[in-house]
């Protein structure tokens, strides 16, 4: 048995091991930092009087009458003149918030004059100033009382403990590892991670006729409770979405269902990558849920052929803090030939041909735990380290054969979490000190070289004035942002237009340099009553959503990375009951796919209907345009 060595220029770990459990005081799931469930409480059943858990993005949201629609302006958006301090700005003697695509001052120095908006920023301010912390704010942001309320009913305790195991695995031929690699993503980098160079030529172009048709729907299944259905993918044959105690695939062209793989309970976890085979790895639970506890623990591992429908393995492991019981698991990814699964009891990591272990979690006594992996064309872990009162999160690139690490970054302090946005390059979101203030889980971007461990540049972020969002107790959770040939791309929050009408909101999406942390010169900016959502890279060409207003159906565009000048590649029908069909599928929680002239809006999170409710709800609404 051996561990793996320190990561570069870093000093040896006194205790050893790689992924030990968390230090007395014992921590409870990830995301609930206080009190742990007691003996007989089960995993996913939040503990009593959490302290303020952050819910997913992705959770239930306060009602809608539909996206598109007016609402009533709110007050306090946008920027608040230099000097005044509404609820959730920077205190007194705090650097004051930048306007949008700036960096705040250097502390105790005036505010310069605001450029208009988008303009470039100046030099990223030098590493170790203090950030300016972004107040709550945002149209379609909750409250943090109902955050709260929702977190404490759904959220899923997740933590990784214990060290690793490393074993041997069956090495396969080069070619059938080729085979094996991620293929694309349903993430944040598409796969790609550093991309096509800005403005190269994507897959997607747009058809003659750009007006789609519906194509299918499918209807939201019945539930006995509040159920999460996480989980689609799409191939050249078949779009995949999670079912009940299953995966269903239909005809991507028709909706009628291509074939249904049945499970021994409730998909729990599904990765948002594929490989170039269309294989993909979901969590699952061993036996379905029964009244009066809609619940079981999430604790088999398997990897799906999203063609045929085939599982090809599934496994589960013992050991760590679990000791002789399976490992429960939160979320699960993919990297190359690894399929990695981190949770309450542990993280573990099996070959993706076989689902022979790699590594998996054994008990020993150093300060560290992993609070899980991020996949695509690297593999990333998130680790907590430290004794329980002075505890810090660190960033640790692997090798996805065992795990070992190559190279580590040590968060500043005031971060609990960290979401991996991308793997290559390496980019990291994290809300500093809880300056995000609206559920978020962003106050910054690190851009980190993954290859040495060193910081490249940090991008400040405030929440009130950009709309990408990352589940802080997830980390491969982030949506609405993109990373793709050296740039990060961000859209800002709704605003109002340049019409002034009611109703007018409209959004702009903004470039970062990795490198330098400069904002772009070049924007998109989606017009006067229509929001742009970033969906994914395609080659230097970015993919986006144009939520539109209440009269008019969404949008696919393609957006060149280097003009920021944007190619219309569908549009929805305007029609009344066609447009209340897209609408039903929120945005805030929603799953979107687009390729090949066909768009795919699936909802992540469904309930049992209201006594009495007449209105049909959908899990899945498909538009396309004619071929």
């Amino acid at each position: 048995m051996t561990q793996p060595p320190p990561p570069p220029n870093q000093p040896p770990d006194p205790q050893g091991g790689f992924g030990a459990p968390t230090p007395p005081p014992q921590e409870p799931g990830y995301g609930y930092p206080q009190h742990a469930p007691g003996p007989d409480q089960p995993y996913g059943y939040p503990p009593q009087q959490p302290p303020r858990p952050d819910p997913g993005y992705g959770y239930p949201r306060q009602p809608d009458t539909g996206h598109g629609y007016p609402t009533q302006p709110q007050q306090g958006q946008g920027q608040a003149p230099y000097g005044q301090a509404p609820y959730g700005q920077p205190p007194y003697g705090q650097p004051p918030q930048a306007p949008y695509g700036q960096q705040p001052p250097p502390y105790g120095q005036p505010p310069q004059p605001q450029p208009p908006y988008g303009y470039p920023t100046q030099p990223q301010q030098a590493y170790g100033q203090p950030p300016a912390p972004a107040p709550g704010g945002g149209r379609r942001k909750l409250s943090a009382q109902l955050q709260i309320v929702i977190a404490a009913a759904v959220a899923v305790v997740l933590i990784v403990g214990g060290g690793i195991w490393y074993a041997n695995s069956d090495g396969g031929g080069k070619g059938e590892q080729a085979k094996d690699q991620a293929g694309t993503s349903q993430g944040t980098d598409g796969g790609k991670g550093g991309g096509d160079g800005p403005g190269s030529a994507g897959k997607e172009k747009p058809p003659a006729d750009t007006r789609s048709k519906l194509a299918f729907s499918v209807e939201v299944p019945e539930v006995p409770d509040v159920t999460d259905m996480s989980g689609s993918w799409l191939t050249d044959k078949t779009y995949v979405k999670t079912g009940l105690n299953s995966l269903v695939g239909y005809d991507p062209a028709k909706g009628s269902v291509r074939w249904t793989l049945p499970l021994t309970g409730h998909v729990c976890g599904a990765s948002r990558h594929q490989t170039a085979r269309n294989t993909t790895a979901i969590l699952f639970e061993a036996k379905k849920r029964t009244a009066p506890r809609y619940y079981e623990p999430c604790t088999e591992v398997g990897v799906v052929d999203l063609d045929t429908g085939r599982l090809l393995w599934s496994t589960s492991v013992t050991g760590g803090t679990a000791g002789d019981a399976k490992l429960r698991f939160g979320e699960v990814t993919l990297s190359g030939r690894t399929v990695a699964a981190g949770g309450i009891d542990g993280g573990a990591a099996f070959d993706i041909a076989n689902g022979n272990p790699r590594w998996k979690p054994q008990p020993n006594n150093d300060n560290c735990s992993d609070l899980g992996y991020g996949g695509g064309e690297g593999l990333v872990a998130v680790r907590r380290c430290g004794a329980y009162d002075s505890q810090y999160v660190t960033i640790q690139n692997l090798d996805p054969m065992t795990g070992a690490p190559l190279s580590q970054y040590k968060m500043p302090t005031g971060v609990k979490y960290s979401s991996v946005v991308s793997t290559k390059p390496l980019v990291v979101a994290a809300d500093v000190g809880d300056t995000a203030g609206d559920g978020s889980g962003i106050s910054d971007f690190f851009s980190i070289d993954e290859k040495t461990g060193k910081l490249r540049t940090k991008i400040t972020a405030p929440a009130d004035q950009y709309a990408g969002r990352c589940r802080s107790t997830k980390v491969e959770s982030c949506q609405r942002i993109l990373v793709g040939g050296g740039r990060l791309y961000v859209p800002t929050e709704e605003h109002e237009g340049s019409s002034g009408e009611y109703g007018d909101e409209t959004n702009e999406i903004i470039a970062f340099d990795l490198a330098t942390g400069r904002t772009l010169p070049e924007k998109a900016d989606a017009g006067d009553k229509y929001t742009y959502v970033p969906l994914r890279m395609d080659g230097g060409a970015l993919i986006a959503y144009k939520e539109p207003p209440y009269d008019k159906g969404g949008r696919i565009v393609s957006i060149d990375a280097g003009t920021m000048k944007e190619t219309l590649l569908l549009e929805n029908p305007g029609e009344r009951p066609v447009r209340e069909m897209e609408n039903s599928v929120s945005l805030s929680g929603s799953e979107m796919l687009y390729a090949n002239g066909r768009l795919f809006l699936a909802d992540d999170l469904v309930s049992k209907p209201r006594e009495g409710a007449t209105d049909k709800k959908y899990l899945v609404v498909s538009f396309a345009v004619t071929p």
